[in-house]
């Protein structure tokens, strides 16, 4: 089975995949695209038009993240779901609450206005301070084990650290559930190697073309 990941640099979604497969050991590719100017030939395999998309064997394609890193714990042992079906359920329904927040953290950095700003602020962590309540002991959310859950929320943890280091927020730092999953999913070897080495200056960068307004405070 040939594993091809269509990407963006900065994609969240993308980088679920990516550490799904990096801890899964598994050999893919990765092709970066250009989303202000998609290729003919991506627009014609990605019924949304958005990443990620994984072409298997060549002729399948399937999109969006969550769907993708179920067939891959599906297909590539060992998995990463509960045995249990409620309690792998439970496990869904957190993943997806995940994706939620990943689009207000995405209105909170390219906010530009107080009103808008505040306004994904509180939806963010809304959802952020209800994950923290449903946190067991740690170290990852089932514990000792690592699972799906783990590899859909390190992108959103990764990014509220580097948030966090541009402009405070009090409530990431009030979360200290959280924080201590954060650095322990930093720590992995398949999440650091989920972006590029550069991917800090990356988001800054994006941050400044987009006036966000988390860098006012610089």
């Amino acid at each position: 089975m040939t594993l091809e990941l269509i990407s963006f640099p900065l994609c969240p979604y993308v980088q679920r995949s990516v550490i799904t497969l990096l801890h899964k050991e598994v050999l893919f590719t990765l092709t970066h695209i250009d989303l202000a100017h998609k290729p003919d030939w991506f627009l014609a395999i990605s019924p949304l038009g958005k990443v990620p998309c994984l072409r298997v064997d060549t002729d399948t394609v399937l999109f969006e993240s969550q769907v993708i890193n179920e067939y891959l714990d599906e297909t590539l042992p060992p998995s990463l779901h509960p045995e249990a079906p409620l309690e792998r359920a439970r496990h869904r329904a957190w993943i997806a609450l995940g994706g939620d927040a990943l689009g207000d953290q995405f209105q909170l950095m390219v906010a530009q206005g107080e009103e808008r700003f505040t306004a994904a602020h509180r939806q963010l962590f809304d959802k952020l301070e209800r994950l923290e309540a449903a946190m067991g002991q740690g170290p990852f959310f089932a514990g000792e084990c690592f699972s799906l859950v783990d590899a859909a929320l390190a992108p959103l943890f990764m990014r509220m650290e580097i948030l966090h280091a541009l402009r405070p927020l009090p409530r990431w730092e009030s979360l200290g559930k959280l924080r201590l999953w954060t650095a322990q999913l930093m720590e992995l070897p398949e999440v650091a190697g989920s972006v590029r080495a550069d991917f800090a200056d990356l988001l800054r960068n994006y941050l400044s073309e987009k006036g966000s307004l988390l860098l006012r405070s610089i």
